[in-house]
């Protein structure tokens, strides 16, 4: 009905240039999003464990401990010098009344002398992340574990050399 003796009813598709392109692409659009789940999966994780990424641990020697001291005790030449007295996070008792809810808007809003923690410095996830390792300083308990930062996502590998060229 149509089709020719000598020829096959279907024809095999060699790829385009197109259509080549579209399939290395693909990988590459994918990757977001894997990277992302992957974020999800670990980010419940690290608040169970109270693993605290390492950069959350500079993000308080930058920003915090010029005031509440390396190790959270509150006696700085700084707040000494403006007149203050800080939280002892080093007691346990300092923090015990406090939620992460009331932590958090105190250290995203700051108050009084305290200056708020913008959100282009520490992102919500870190201020989590802060306020578990925060609360960890306190006598009796161990601060936080450190986990290494991120490792930075792999690089695609380049397409075989006799792949034609869509450029």
């Amino acid at each position: 009905m149509g089709a020719e003796k000598n020829q096959p009813a279907a024809r095999c598709h060699s790829p385009t240039p197109a259509t080549e392109e579209t399939d290395m692409r693909t990988p590459l659009l994918l990757l977001p999003a894997v990277l992302l789940v992957g974020y999800a999966v670990s980010a419940p994780a690290q608040a169970k464990t109270g693993e605290v990424p390492a950069h959350v641990k500079t993000i308080y020697k930058v920003d915090c401990a010029l005031c509440h001291g390396e190790n959270g005790n509150g006696k700085t030449d700084l707040a000494t010098g403006m007149g203050l007295t800080l939280s002892d996070f080093t007691d346990p008792k300092t923090l015990q009344n406090k939620t992460d809810e009331e932590l958090f808007s105190l250290i995203r809003k700051g108050r009084d002398k305290m200056p708020p923690e913008e959100e282009t410095r520490a992102k919500d996830a870190e201020i989590k992340s802060l306020i578990l390792y925060v609360r960890g300083l306190s006598k009796g308990q161990p601060a936080p574990a450190e986990t290494p930062a991120a490792a930075p996502a792999a690089t695609p590998a380049p397409a075989p050399a006799s792949a034609p060229s869509s450029r």
